[in-house]
C-alpha cells in the first residue's frame, strides 16, 4: 500500500513535470503555461455545469422516492474530475476530462462496481410490514436488576 501511495503522490507528479518540461522545450514556456491554464478553466467550467446537472438529477430522484446511487457516484466522479483538472499536468487532464464524458463515466462506474462485487459480499434484506396503519415505537432498554457502584447514579442504558 505504501508503494502505491508513493507512486500516486511522488511518481505521477514527477512524470507530469517531465512531460510539461518536454512540452515547454518543444513549443515554448508560454504555450505550455497557456495550455495548463486553459485546460484548468475549461475543466472547472465543465465540472461545474455537470455537477449542477447531477445535483438536480439527485434532487429529482429523491423527490420520486428512488435512491440516487448512480447519480451520487457520478457526482463523486465529477468532483474528482474537477480537482484533477485544476492540477497542472497532461495525463491528469486526460483522466479528468474522461471523467466528464458520460460514456467514460459509465465505464468507470461499472468497473468499480465489478471490482467491489468481486471483493465484498453484498447481502440484501427485505422486510415486510410498515404499512399505512403500522406504528413505530422508539424505546430505550435499561438494566434495572443491578445497582450502580455509587448508589446515587441512575442505571445507564444498554
Amino acid at each position: 500500500m505504501f508503494l502505491i501511495l508513493l507512486l500516486l503522490f511522488v511518481g505521477i507528479p514527477l512524470f507530469e513535470l517531465a512531460i510539461l518540461l518536454y512540452l515547454a522545450s518543444v513549443t515554448s514556456v508560454w504555450t505550455t503555461l497557456l495550455l495548463v491554464v486553459v485546460t484548468g478553466v475549461i475543466g472547472a467550467s465543465l465540472a461545474r455545469r455537470q455537477g449542477w446537472t447531477t445535483y438536480v438529477r439527485i434532487q429529482q430522484e429523491l423527490a420520486e422516492g428512488r435512491m440516487p446511487t448512480e447519480s451520487l457516484l457520478d457526482a463523486a466522479m465529477i468532483f474528482v474530475a474537477g480537482a484533477v483538472l485544476l492540477t497542472p499536468g497532461i495525463l491528469t487532464d486526460i483522466f479528468g476530462f474522461s471523467l466528464l464524458v458520460p460514456v467514460c463515466r459509465r465505464w468507470y462506474r461499472d468497473s468499480v462496481s465489478r471490482w467491489i462485487r468481486s471483493r465484498f459480499r453484498v447481502q440484501r434484506f427485505e422486510t415486510q410490514g410498515f404499512g399505512a396503519g403500522d406504528q413505530i415505537i422508539d424505546c430505550q432498554v435499561q438494566d434495572v436488576t443491578s445497582k450502580p457502584a455509587g448508589g446515587d447514579q441512575p442505571n445507564r442504558p444498554l
